[in-house]
């Protein structure tokens, strides 16, 4: 995966397959389907005839890549659960760029609830109560169809396999985040280049908001959350209310899962048809080709990737979050992580697991072997704590200030030498509205984590230890967030030397004053 350099701003690609259109709904027309109304039910990996070793193999690898969870579906039944200390499966996961495919679907719902006439719209009709800068042709020609295809031709700088990133820094500092899209110079006829502009979501969550009248995180709670049987999730709003269609959405790895269902099932639901067969027809045959180096042919469509020769789409997002679909081997597979993998090694294993389309014999051995893997994935390992130096009681309780820096930390505050050790964060936000906020919670000295209370960013945990008489190191994990950090600390009489690494794996250094 390319590593792309904005916080919360991540990616969910789309794919093709030369599916026959009946493909889409796989077994379901061999097999009553299974409706996980009200829950998901489960089953044993080898009476869904899949091959219990196998899956064992794939929770091993999902801890060598800082897997949160991994969770498969196969005809309508949950086979493998697995989550990854000290992730555990109610704390909602931020979705990343997974969301993009979600704001797709609330547009394919407004097409079929009649509330959007067509794909093939003009944009800029949506929006003519505004004044917007550098219209020609050719942005007079953008229709719904390019923002979700990617080949918007607007000019944008997200970092995909390189670059800055610099538009994803400035929106993040615009007041009104629409006018700030519309506004962009054209680099393409529409239609011509993908891209990946995240933008182009943003632009869909405002169009969902023009025709329905309230945001899009309310019309998904009430069109599409709640026919699923999703509780209403948090997704984050940008300046003015706009839900962030790009990004930010939280949801459950078994909600993760409806949403894969719901287009494994051809956009019915319950027999209720949510979607357009040929909106999900379109995500099946995925026709833009993204050009992409890191993992060659990879195609787009709806946002949704495809890989064409795995037979596979998928919703993606920045470290390895997926929602994964098999259409010929009914499965739906979900995934949250912290770092990246190959979509094809995924795809492989999930698929190498199957053996079967009906049940297999029961394999006790190799059913032992996947409980093993389960409970070792999910009991969180300590680290050495190390003796506590004199230092910790002098440092503890002061609040060192830090300039701006590219680990967008203000001021940090420890308190270390009380029965109740913990932080306090001040955090740079780059947001408009907000310049930074205020973080805190408890931290583990014996190893393990500690966790602070659920709050609208996730879980955070922490531990520390110490690694000489004036090193502190300190581990946070923003559970379900996908976000770690590991920072050295070095304390000097009236000052402190920070070091660690940005989001895109980058070591760098940083010096904090003692505050007043």
């Amino acid at each position: 995966m390319p590593r792309k350099r904005a916080p919360l701003i991540q990616l969910v690609l789309a794919t093709a397959i030369a599916l026959a259109s009946s493909c889409c709904c796989g077994h379901a027309e061999a097999r009553e389907t299974i409706w996980p109304m009200p829950q998901w039910q489960t089953s044993k990996p080898e009476a869904e005839g899949m091959d219990s070793a196998t899956l064992a193999k794939l929770v091993a690898y999902g801890k060598a890549r800082s897997f949160d969870s991994l969770l498969i579906v196969r005809h309508g039944r949950i086979v493998l659960d697995a989550s990854y200390a000290p992730y555990t499966p109610e704390i909602p996961h931020i979705a990343n760029s997974v969301t993009k495919a979600v704001t797709g679907t609330l547009i394919a719902v407004a097409l079929k609830e009649g509330l959007l006439d067509s794909l093939d719209h003009p944009v800029l009709e949506f929006f003519k109560d505004r004044t917007i800068a550098n219209v020609d042709d050719r942005k007079r020609s953008i229709t719904v169809r390019h923002l979700l295809d990617m080949t918007s031709g607007f000019e944008w700088d997200e970092g995909f396999e390189g670059g800055r990133a610099q538009s994803l820094t400035d929106i993040g500092r615009s007041a009104d985040w629409v006018q700030f899209i519309l506004d962009r110079p054209m680099a393409h006829t529409p239609g011509d280049i993908f891209y990946y502009n995240t933008g182009n979501a943003y632009l869909l969550s405002a169009i969902i908001q023009k025709l329905s009248g309230r945001s899009a995180g309310d019309y998904a709670d009430a069109k599409l959350f709640a026919p699923l049987g999703i509780a209403p999730p948090f997704w984050r709003r940008a300046p003015l209310g706009l839900t962030m269609g790009g990004c930010c959405l939280m949801l459950l790895p078994r909600d993760m899962a409806r949403i894969g269902y719901l287009y494994l099932r051809g956009g019915e639901w319950g027999g209720q048809q949510l979607l357009p067969p040929s909106y999900v027809d379109a995500v099946y045959h995925a026709t833009v080709d993204m050009h992409s180096s890191f993992e060659p042919g990879l195609r787009y469509s709806h946002l949704f990737w495809a890989i064409p020769d795995k037979r596979v789409v998928m919703a993606e997002g920045d470290h390895c979050h997926l929602i994964m679909l098999f259409p010929d081997l009914d499965i739906v597979a979900v995934t949250t992580a912290r770092d990246y993998c190959s979509f094809r090694q995924v795809a492989d294993q999930v698929a190498r697991a199957v053996q079967s389309d009906s049940a297999l014999p029961p394999n006790p051995e190799a059913a032992e072997r996947l409980i093993r893997e389960l409970n070792e994935a999910a009991k969180e390992k300590p680290i050495a704590a190390g003796p506590i130096p004199d230092i910790a009681a002098a440092v503890s309780g002061v609040t060192w200030a830090f300039p701006n820096n590219e680990l967008n930390l203000k001021a940090l505050t420890l308190t270390l030498a009380r029965p109740d050790p913990g932080y306090r964060l001040d955090v740079y936000t780059h947001d408009a509205t907000n310049s930074s906020i205020r973080l805190d919670g408890p931290i583990g000295l014996d190893g393990f984590y500690r966790k602070a209370k659920p709050d609208a960013f996730g879980v955070r945990a922490a531990r520390g230890s110490w690694l000489d008489k004036r090193t502190f190191a300190i581990d946070f994990n923003y559970v379900g967030l996908d976000d770690q950090h590991s920072w050295q600390l070095s304390f000097g009489d009236d000052r402190v030397t920070l070091r660690g690494k940005t989001r895109d794996g980058r070591e760098i250094a940083v010096e904090g004053r003692r505050g007043e």
